[in-house]
């Protein structure tokens, strides 16, 4: 806990605080509707599920501008982080972890903010992130009911949690059979249900809108297929066109569009593939962790929208990787999180605007980088044979 304030307070200086970009304004303006009675989706556009809103509502609450806000929401992410924390360290307690290595782990995740930068200041990715953590924890630890019950809430919160519940639900059929993976999914789908229900009541087609406006977002410049035309650019003058939508700056025409959707469908296809190579293997708590963060950097990796924030959900993840394969993971994943801080937020502008050479390549490494965490954790690991000295 130490680590991760002194972390918290050092993003506040130096150069951490040169040249920030936010999205704390958006989250003030949904939190001053709700505030005043207004209700969102109906009232106003949101373009995150419901479980996200009272992260933007509860810092407006009271008379305050800008900067009470800001502290307010602050104060939320550092509960938020600290909560993931304390999840990562139960869930390698029940793994029956020792104590250098649960060191270890709680320190890189402690300290992997400084390496990232000031924007997990004013993202609420550390929520759905913390309800994660937990809900592996929980798992882990046998709580199943709990553990589907907060993957329903992570969902309900920020969509990405969903790659994780085929996981879960094939946890829990091959540890309590069928019935209790019945029971699990039912759990998940209660919890997804209260938090939309009232809100598919009220606006209907503004709530389905929302989650369809994310699966259709164009290819985000930071991705890897924008990354690879980024390069193409640089190499060979490939001819690029940025168009900021949908909330991002993003790259516009036939090309990238083609590669949108073939990423897309990687994306879907690696999924699927992790899915099943966890459910035709043995089911363990250690192999439960462990592809849990490959399908989450998977999901990251390959998708077509790749903003900063997207690495801070595997943070508490993939420290809780066991072994050479674990410390390996950590060290990329670590790398990944300093190439994002190196362009973003200080060559951000250049990349977007100008198609920056620097930041070209940084974004092409980071991706490539994320690239290589995935294939860590998802190779086979290495059988030991002996040979004989006569063979």
């Amino acid at each position: 806990m130490l680590l991760f304030l002194a972390s918290w307070w050092l993003l506040h200086h130096g150069f951490y605080a040169r040249d920030q970009i936010v999205d704390l304004p958006v989250y003030e303006k949904y939190g001053e509707r709700m505030t005043r009675g207004d209700v969102p989706y109906r009232d106003f556009s949101v373009e995150y599920p419901p479980a996200a809103l009272p992260v933007f509502a509860l810092p407006a609450i009271g008379d305050g501008g800008s900067d009470t806000y800001r502290r307010g929401f602050e104060g939320l992410m550092v509960a938020f982080g600290a909560a993931a924390i304390v999840c990562l360290a139960l869930a390698l307690t029940a793994l029956g972890a020792g104590l250098g290595r649960t060191s270890a782990a709680v320190a890189f995740a402690a300290l992997a903010p400084l390496l990232l930068g000031s924007v997990v200041l004013s993202r609420f990715d550390l929520w759905p992130t913390a309800i994660v953590v937990g809900a592996l924890a929980a798992l882990v630890h046998g709580r199943l009911r709990l553990g589907s019950g907060l993957l329903g809430l992570g969902v309900a919160a920020k969509l990405w949690p969903g790659v994780l519940v085929p996981l879960a639900l094939t946890y829990v059929w091959r540890e309590r059979g069928r019935r209790e993976a019945l029971v699990c999914g039912a759990v998940f789908a209660v919890v997804v249900l209260l938090c939309f229900l009232p809100f598919l009541v009220l606006a209907p087609a503004d709530v389905l809108d929302s989650v369809w406006r994310q699966a259709r977002r164009p290819l985000q410049i930071e991705s890897l297929g924008s990354s690879v035309l980024l390069a193409a650019h640089q190499a060979f003058g490939l001819d690029l066109t940025m168009k900021s939508s949908s909330g991002s700056q993003n790259l516009e025409g036939t090309l990238p569009d083609t590669v949108a959707v073939l990423q897309g469908v990687l994306q879907l296809v690696v999924l699927v593939a992790l899915w099943v190579s966890f459910a035709r293997g043995e089911v363990t708590r250690e192999r439960l962790l462990r592809y849990s963060a490959a399908v989450v950097c998977a999901f990251v990796a390959l998708g077509k929208v790749l903003s900063p924030q997207f690495l801070i959900w595997l943070i508490p993840l993939v420290p809780l990787v066991r072994g050479r394969r674990g410390l390996t993971a950590s060290v990329l994943l670590a790398a990944a999180l300093v190439l994002t801080q190196l362009w973003f937020p200080y060559r951000y502008w250049d990349l977007a605007l100008r198609f920056d050479e620097a930041a070209s390549w940084l974004v092409l490494a980071r991706d490539a980088v994320l690239v290589a965490l995935l294939v860590v954790l998802v190779e086979p690991a290495r059988s030991r044979r002996t040979v004989g000295a006569n063979s």
